[in-house]
């Protein structure tokens, strides 16, 4: 038994994450780098950049992402002598994700609801959160902010990526977001506003650096302390 699966996975994204031939349609790097426009290359590469070639300590990955992400940070974790904890609430997330990583990889997975994470406060010394929050409704994406930061540790990094404000120009604005909004509906959140005033309470008293991508329509936000 494991913690019960939130109820907008089945009943919003069961077309993507949920089902066997959903994974196995979807975790093609030529498709994903589709839907985000040809710019996931772009973005996988600029977290990484984030963490360094290097990574020491413990990193803590907040669901699995199709794509190759996460092994390309288990080797950057495994040269460093780190440790990369993958969460998700899905097994057949976890199972998707472990079959990508090397048998020697310093990498362990764990079954938990980002908006109640199972790991003492203060454990970790960078957190990475890549295109989840959009995909929560705001009860979940409030709560998993607010475990993101408490399982942090003083002086430790915590790297964002997701959707952003599209610039008032960008033709994708009003041609495909309300195409997009339909399949994924609590992305508009994050499309009409910034996060810090998304996710108000959760974000304040702490510093972040903002990076804008494609036009605004995704960011990368980095805090550090």
């Amino acid at each position: 038994m494991g913690p019960d699966t939130p109820h907008y996975l089945e009943e919003v994204y069961w077309w993507a994450y949920v089902r066997p031939l959903a994974v196995r349609f979807w975790d093609r790097p030529w498709l994903i780098n589709l839907i985000l426009f040809g710019k996931y290359g772009t973005l996988r590469d600029r977290v990484l950049e984030e963490f360094g070639p290097v990574i020491s300590g413990k990193t803590l990955q907040i669901s699995c992402c199709y794509g190759e992400l996460t092994p390309r940070l288990s080797a950057r974790v495994q040269k460093g002598g780190g440790s990369l904890d993958v969460i998700d609430i899905l097994p057949i997330q976890l199972e998707n994700v472990k079959r990508k990583l090397s048998r020697d990889a310093a990498v362990q997975t764990f079954r938990m609801d980002a908006a109640s994470l199972d790991f003492p406060t203060a454990s970790y010394d960078q957190v990475l959160v890549f295109f989840l929050l959009h995909e929560e409704p705001q009860e979940y994406r409030e709560k998993t902010m607010r475990e993101a930061l408490r399982i942090l540790k003083p002086g430790g990094k915590i790297v964002i990526a997701d959707y952003g404000v599209p610039r008032a120009w960008h033709p994708l604005r009003y041609i495909l977001l309300p195409f997009l909004g339909f399949l994924e509906p609590t992305a508009w959140d994050l499309w009409r506003q910034e996060l810090k005033d998304v996710l108000p309470h959760e974000m304040a008293g702490r510093s972040w650096r903002k990076t804008s991508y494609f036009g605004g329509l995704y960011q990368m936000l980095v805090s550090r302390g």
